[in-house]
């Protein structure tokens, strides 16, 4: 890398962390996806003693399930202001592991140190999709298990990156869209052959937590760190901040089964390394 590059990256992390920190992203995934860890847990078939890696861990939603079936967890993200929830919530639940502040792309660990790598809905954050894929692969013991599960393309929160994209800064150049880690083939293409008895699965997630549409959003601009940092960006209030209101409260009316409830689409993949 080039000086001038090293510093535009930095730059861009910084940005990312800062983002993360917005708002209340514990909230988030105790109200909208408490669950959803201890499903990447189960799939990846973990074994009691593994040295096990969670890639863009939050505030442990997959961390703290990995703990309690018998896993050694090192709970890694680049936002360590998520820690001082998980390490409540992990307290409150019995479980023994570490937290770590690392960079999804720029891993701090050798070579195959882990025996099982997890990323719930967190590795699809990072923005350039390679790398994290490269460090992810690199960490991993050979004959040791991947488990990934991020949002797809074509489902809600998918569905909800697409609405927010007009009204956001363009991103930097060779940033990637997050759901596209929720796209079969894309992540096949980003493992290569590196990986080997892949398996993957679509689901869906029930989010009843929110009455209406308007709930919904106002839940979300509040708490949920890309939705502030899009509503921070507009310049031009109140037309553009309205319009914004509107296309996500309209996106939650269409996904609405009744009484609120929503069905919200994932991929989940795993994997064992070569």
């Amino acid at each position: 890398m080039t000086d001038s590059t090293i510093l535009t990256d930095r730059a861009l992390k910084a940005k990312h962390r800062a983002m993360w920190a917005l708002g209340d992203y514990p909230a988030v995934a105790d109200t909208v996806i408490p669950t959803l860890g201890a499903r990447l847990v189960a799939a990846t078939d973990l074994q009691t003693g593994d040295r096990v890696l969670d890639i863009a861990a939050g505030s442990g939603n997959a961390s703290i399930p990995a703990a309690l079936a018998g896993g050694n967890v090192t709970a890694s993200d680049l936002t360590p202001e998520l820690f001082e929830v998980g390490r409540r919530h992990a307290a409150a639940a019995g479980a023994q592991l570490d937290w770590f502040q690392a960079d999804a792309e720029a891993l701090p660990f050798d070579i195959g140190a882990f025996d099982t790598v997890l990323s719930c809905v967190g590795i699809m954050f990072a923005p350039h999709h390679q790398a994290a894929a490269d460090e992810l692969v690199r960490v991993t013991r050979p004959g040791g298990r991947i488990g990934l599960l991020a949002w797809t393309p074509t489902g809600f929160i998918g569905e909800m990156f697409a609405t927010m994209t007009p009204y956001a800064p363009p991103p930097p150049p060779g940033a990637q869209p997050p759901p596209l880690w929720g796209d079969e083939t894309h992540v096949r293409a980003l493992l290569g052959d590196r990986v080997c008895d892949i398996d993957t699965r679509t689901g869906t997630v029930r989010v009843d937590a929110f009455g209406t549409a308007a709930e919904f959003r106002d839940f979300f601009k509040k708490n949920y760190g890309p939705t502030v940092a899009v509503y921070a960006s507009l310049t031009d209030p109140p037309d553009r901040v309205a319009a914004l209101d509107r296309d996500l409260a309209d996106l939650a009316r269409r996904y609405d089964l009744g009484r609120g409830a929503m069905d919200w689409e994932y991929l989940l993949l795993t994997a064992r390394r070569s």
